[in-house]
């Protein structure tokens, strides 16, 4: 029995919910720092407040996508997770610009951030459930169109309250403005409504039709999702060995840190190394003792047991995030100083050159949300392979171009591929991902997946302030440069990357049913 094909609308709507899942996280990436600041946080204790957003998707995800492998009731496989996170999600967002201390407010940035994750990780493994091989880009695609749509809205939500609807953007000292606490209200609306459509709109298969479905797939293609089956589990003295290692390198590293007094920041690579240490011996104790069924010791033997081609797209996603992150962190520092000539936060011009970098993000996200329908005809005129190098190369030109344009007014340039790039890294590793992987493993390891997100932004907040300071004397404008140089080498590691299901011309094109709207 073979998958059948799912037309544009039905793609829409298992897809919609994106759009609203990215307008509450755009709102708490642009909004988050300055309630902190409104509360009386520190500027320089508010990356440690942040912290909790990549830690907390590096636990959620792979612990939320193992029990969603393991679920099947009344609303589904996935969709209980959906509605759920949502639920969370959606008070927290109402919760969070009423917060009345600043220890309250990191608090519900630990659980909105936890809750966006319970909703956002099992929408990856349901494109993966519900189209057949040759539509997954497309899936993958429209979810990166609504990324771009959200986070567009999000990022220009308060301005808009603001200048059209003459909503206060200011308020008195320690109270967050009318402007911010609407958009969030309003970000509630979007999530809850979006992600409730898709609950409603698509029905799941059942499990007994996805084995259906999947053994189909392994006799059309013997190489798919076959190599995990084929390992067994690492055994307890790998879990020692490795743990013992990294807990030793990572140790004495630490210890390194504190005795030289280098930077602060280097201590998030070095203590993350021994808590992932501890786990790996903790993981082999239990297994020696022959306590290993259980979603910890699961999940980490998973971790060994990932397909080859879930390595190699791994260090393709760590360049590409790092040079997201770089971006992220730099861009308005970088735009300031170098374009503006200014690093005077109360000065005009910096103001000025802030806003801009507003416009400019706004500006990527809408031609991500764009380039988004163009990436499966390149996929299909090319293969998926070729497209993602194509869509890095731009955004490597794209960010190295920064440094190159001293006209502000012409960075709109640089965004276009970056922008490319963006529409990419959201959808085509996924693509690939998800003919590697058996169906019933689907969740599980598209959250594991998640560490190679996560892992480039803690290696970025530990390293990137370093290098600024230390060997690009201050300007940030490297670091942006440093990014383009990541994306070109995330290029070329695509190289290196063996597209199983991709291998057919079909499975790149998406199939006819989508283009003809049938």
């Amino acid at each position: 029995m073979r998958k059948p094909a799912l037309h544009f609308w039905q793609i829409w709507n298992m897809c919609f919910g994106f759009f609203g899942i990215q307008v509450g996280f755009g709102l708490q990436n642009a909004n988050v720092s300055r309630i902190f600041q409104t509360l009386g946080a520190d500027i320089d204790a508010i990356p440690i407040l942040w912290i909790a957003a990549p830690l907390t998707g590096l636990l959620v995800q792979p612990v939320v996508g193992y029990m969603s492998d393991r679920t099947w009731g009344r609303l589904g496989r996935r969709r209980p997770y959906f509605l759920y996170g949502a639920l969370a999600t959606t008070a927290a967002l109402l919760i969070m610009p009423n917060s009345p201390t600043l220890w309250i407010a990191a608090g519900m940035l630990w659980i909105m951030d936890a809750s966006i994750n319970v909703t956002m990780e099992p929408f990856r493994a349901f494109v993966g459930d519900m189209l057949p091989h040759r539509q997954r880009t497309k899936g993958f695609a429209m979810q990166s169109f609504f990324i771009g749509v959200g986070a567009v809205l999000a990022s220009a939500m308060p301005w808009i309250l603001t200048n059209w609807f003459s909503i206060s953007n200011v308020a008195e000292p320690g109270i967050v403005p009318q402007s911010v606490k609407f958009a969030f209200y309003m970000g509630a609306v979007f999530l809850f409504g979006s992600v409730l459509w898709t609950i409603i709109s698509t029905k799941e298969y059942p499990p007994e039709q996805l084995r259906e479905f999947e053994a189909d797939a392994k006799i059309t293609n013997p190489n798919m999702s076959s190599e995990i089956e084929n390992k067994s589990a690492p055994n307890v003295s790998r879990f020692f060995r490795f743990g013992v290692i990294l807990l030793t390198v990572s140790g004495l590293i630490t210890v390194l840190i504190a005795q030289l007094s280098l930077e602060k920041e280097l201590f998030v690579l070095s203590i993350g190394g021994v808590v992932f240490g501890l786990m790996l011996i903790a993981a082999g104790w239990l297994k020696q003792r022959g306590h290993a069924h259980n979603p910890f010791s699961e999940i980490i033997d998973d971790l060994f047991l990932m397909p080859h081609t879930m390595k190699q797209l791994a260090i393709v996603q760590f360049f590409s995030w790092f040079a997201l992150f770089s971006m992220w962190i730099y861009t308005t520092s970088a735009v300031t100083t170098h374009h503006y000539g200014t690093s005077d936060p109360s000065s005009l011009l910096y103001n000025q050159g802030a806003d801009h970098v507003g416009v400019l993000f706004a500006l990527y996200n809408g031609v991500a949300a764009l380039a988004a329908f163009g990436i499966p005809i390149l996929a299909a005129k090319t293969s998926r392979k070729t497209a993602h190098i194509i869509c890095l190369l731009c955004g490597a030109g794209g960010l190295t171009s920064i440094l190159v344009i001293r006209d502000p007014g012409m960075l709109w340039i640089s965004m276009i591929g970056v922008g490319v790039a963006w529409a990419a890294i959201l959808s085509i590793p996924y693509a690939i991902l998800s003919g590697a992987l058996p169906g019933k493993k689907m969740g599980v390891y598209m959250g594991i997946f998640n560490f190679f997100i996560v892992i480039p932004q803690l290696t970025a907040a530990s390293i990137l302030g370093v290098l600024v300071r230390r060997f690009f004397e201050g300007e940030a404008i490297f670091a942006l440069a440093l990014g383009g140089l990541s994306l070109g080498l995330a290029a070329v590691a695509t190289l290196l990357v063996d597209d199983l299901a991709g291998s057919r011309r079909d499975d790149a094109s998406g199939g006819q049913a989508l283009e003809m709207g049938h």
